[in-house]
């Protein structure tokens, strides 16, 4: 039965920005809560005397509850709205970082990082579902693309104010300082955002051969879901596609691009804290660019965005692992902005989410895409320290450059299966929107 909604707003107002500021204010806020360990990484091997696989495990851990929640999290907000959990992932962010402040042991530390991939889950949704909400649908492509580029600066938050912070007072003194901020921020959203605006109706479904119209709040409510969003081949190109492109940046930045920088290509911490800022700002300049790109080519996105970014960034870490001896500055750099591609061109599949599905279940397909990311940075985290610690490089003394060669590796098969996986979908998709002929029997 095709499904008509209502739309937003055509012209957004005021309070249309100022709910979204507030809500990508949030969003910055949950990439520093994020990538707070990474910037820190060799400090907290130290302070919990963890080898490479346990301190991988404390990024896998909050990767599996990240990526684990982005689906129950899309059918709650489908319910409720994004007020009530951008509102909770903050509460448990804060939660999260508090008891990382105090915890003085490795177990506690973990119970930590399942708070904060609680939290982290609910916040990038429910803001890109204000943006389905409160803006046009023709702005959605850049608006998604701005809340992504805008969202990055938390990257350089976890990297430079809150490694400065630890370096100059205290791991309590650091890791609570950011607890009171997510606190602050739990506050804020709840007395600033709203779900809809006021004048907006409610998502109808419309029976276009009998003419029966159908109020609906949720996926739940008509009976589709998970299954419904997932039987469309649109949002499984969209997950494959956010599978694809962003998980090695996110490794980078989560975890081991620090130690790989530092301990492995023998840069200091600034050094390597400044390779890891061209990767930041790369994005946040590439971001505008590809998101006018997918604007304009909508029916060849696949071809002509996600996986050049996916061959650039395979190209980039193939030359940096096979060069004999420490890479040059300027590989480096090279390396940085083809990483930095992977988020914005990862923002495409959310493109695909909200193209292909209702409003009524945006959010499930939302979760179920932005799940993808996040299971291949998980896997990937987690196989990288392994190796270390099969090689017996598994702490930072014991850190070599041929160590992280080999563990890096572990990025390519990802990135093979997920180009195939793309092509496949993107034929489902162009067959089911009729862009192609039927594929002969």
């Amino acid at each position: 039965m095709p499904q008509v909604s209502h739309s937003p707003v055509s012209t957004p107002g005021w309070r249309a920005w100022a709910i979204w500021s507030v809500g990508v204010a949030a969003y910055v806020l949950a990439i520093t809560n994020r990538t707070s360990l990474g910037a820190v990484g060799v400090e907290a091997a130290d302070r919990f005397q963890a080898d490479a696989s346990t301190l991988a495990l404390f990024a896998v851990v909050q990767l599996a509850v990240y990526g684990g929640m982005q689906i129950p999290v899309g059918v709650l907000l489908d319910r409720y709205g994004s007020r009530p959990i951008i509102t909770a992932g903050m509460l448990l962010m804060a939660a999260g970082q508090l008891t990382m402040a105090l915890s003085p042991s490795i177990g506690i530390a973990i119970v930590a990082r399942i708070l904060l991939g609680a939290g982290d889950a609910a916040v990038f949704p429910a803001v890109l579902r204000l943006v389905a909400t409160w803006f046009p649908a023709q702005r959605g492509p850049v608006m998604v693309q701005f809340t992504g580029i805008i969202g990055q600066a938390g990257q350089l938050i976890a990297l430079v104010p809150v490694a400065a912070l630890l370096h100059a007072t205290t791991w309590s003194i650091t890791f609570g300082s950011i607890a009171g901020l997510g606190l602050l921020f739990t506050i804020l959203v709840w007395l600033i955002v709203r779900n809809n605006p006021a004048e907006s109706g409610p998502d109808v479904s419309v029976n276009t051969d009998t003419g029966v119209v159908r109020v609906v709040t949720s996926a739940i409510d008509t009976g589709v879901g998970i299954r419904a969003a997932w039987a469309h081949p649109g949002t499984r190109l969209a997950f494959w596609s956010h599978f694809t492109t962003p998980f090695a940046g996110t490794v980078f930045v989560l975890l081991w691009g620090m130690p790989f920088l530092t301990a492995g290509e023998g840069l200091t911490t600034a050094h390597a804290a400044g390779i890891i800022s061209i990767y930041v700002v790369a994005g946040m300049i590439l971001g505008p660019i590809i998101g006018d790109l997918s604007r304009r080519l909508p029916n060849h996105r696949s071809l002509a965005l996600v996986l050049p970014a996916v061959g650039l960034q395979m190209a980039a870490w193939i030359a940096v692992i096979a060069l004999p001896g420490p890479a040059p500055d300027w590989l480096l750099w090279v390396l940085a902005i083809a990483l930095a591609t992977g988020g914005p061109a990862s923002m495409i599949a959310f493109d695909h989410a909200r193209t292909h599905n209702p409003v009524h279940r945006l959010s499930t397909a939302t979760g179920v895409t932005n799940a993808g990311g996040f299971i291949a940075a998980l896997i990937a985290v987690f196989v990288i320290g392994l190796l270390l610690d099969a090689q017996g490089a598994g702490t930072p003394d014991t850190y070599t450059l041929d160590a992280f060669r080999v563990a890096f590796l572990t990025l390519i098969p990802l990135w093979v299966l997920g180009v195939v996986f793309i092509l496949i979908e993107r034929k489902r998709t162009r067959i089911r929107m009729g862009l192609d002929p039927e594929r002969r029997r």
